[in-house]
């Protein structure tokens, strides 16, 4: 589900590619917002297979080297540096695609660092409405995309799968292991405690082993 996330995030919009893979994203520049959570890991692979440039936004030194090792070519920690100068020092000229974990709070940096006819495409809520700046994008001839990947049609689901899949056999994603996007485990009896390290916000992506009823 994240990397079909990813998927969608980096292909929706009138002037992105429906489909990903090598060379789709050539010579484009891409924001990944929260670089090592599980969506912003895939996105920057997925880019990146794509022949995108990243530069992905962290919360500290270790997310920050999670985000380096799925790909990232740009850290930015947002805690401690000028996201925007960062940014806009890596592409002066702004970047193509916004991939946004946290809308609310990236805002006015969203704006400031989109290129024009960019794209934002959002997949978290968060509780704060989400007040849009209209006259920012209208400058910009952007566009706001939202991403459920749940309710997407099943063709599109289909290509994103088939994508997927693509760069799985390339290589290109990785899972749990040096490189990859950390796995934090637990047994079926052990749910509470999966629960509360999601709402602690846990680096990595939480799974729940299930009992094997064929044994």
């Amino acid at each position: 589900i994240p990397a079909l996330t990813a998927h969608r995030c980096l292909s929706v919009g009138d002037r992105r590619p429906a489909r990903l893979g090598p060379k789709a994203l050539k010579g484009e520049t891409v924001l990944v917002a929260g670089g090592a959570g599980a969506v912003g890991h895939f996105a920057i692979q997925l880019a990146r297979w794509s022949g995108a440039r990243v530069i992905a936004t962290v919360s500290t030194d270790e997310k920050g080297g999670l985000a380096m090792r799925a790909g990232a070519n740009e850290i930015v920690n947002y805690q401690s540096e000028d996201v925007i100068a960062r940014i806009r020092a890596f592409a002066p000229e702004g970047v193509d695609a916004i991939i946004e974990v946290a809308p609310v709070a990236n805002r006015s940096i969203d704006t400031q660092v989109l290129k024009e006819g960019g794209t934002i495409a959002v997949y978290a809520s968060g509780t704060d409405p989400l007040s849009i700046d209209i006259r920012s994008m209208m400058r910009l001839n952007a566009g706001i995309e939202f991403v459920y990947v749940y309710t997407v049609s099943k063709a599109v689901k289909r290509a994103a799968v088939k994508d997927v899949s693509r760069a799985l056999k390339d290589g290109a994603l990785s899972v749990g292991e040096e490189n990859g996007l950390p796995l934090i485990a637990f047994g079926l009896g052990e749910t509470a405690q999966a629960h509360r390290a999601v709402e602690q916000s846990v680096t990595g992506k939480v799974i729940i082993h299930t009992v094997d009823i064929a044994h």
